[in-house]
């Protein structure tokens, strides 16, 4: 069995733990936003994420803006994209049929990092 863990490197953590927290549903594990090498991390299930301080770097106008697509598979999809719609955030792309057979929505992290949530099944 294999585990994944992310990194990613957000300006600012305070938005970033906001929004993993309150939107995806992931819970903070670890804080160390005060640190001289800033550093949080987060755990949704068996997903885990990190995220270390960088400073600001200006996104492209491409999809994904920050260099990779990440993808969350849950296995109640509609209760999910209901969580994310009642915080406000802003969902990038709606509940959509994919070619593939499976359904996703699509949002953006704080730093414009690329969210795909997607039903379970390949």
């Amino acid at each position: 069995m294999s585990d994944l863990r992310v990194e990613i490197f957000p300006s600012d953590l305070d938005g970033t733990v906001e929004f993993y927290r309150t939107v995806l549903g992931f819970v903070l594990v670890r804080d160390e936003r005060d640190a001289d090498s800033a550093y949080v991390s987060l755990r949704r299930g068996r997903v885990r994420l990190g995220a270390a301080r960088r400073p600001f770097v200006e996104p492209s106008l491409r999809r994904p803006p920050s260099g990779v697509e990440l993808v969350l598979e849950v296995e109640d999809l509609e209760s999910v994209f209901a969580r994310v719609a009642a915080t406000g955030w802003p969902i990038d792309e709606g509940m959509t049929r994919r070619p593939w057979g499976l359904r996703d929505f699509r949002v953006l992290d704080p730093s414009g990092y690329y969210w795909r949530v997607t039903e379970l099944g390949g």
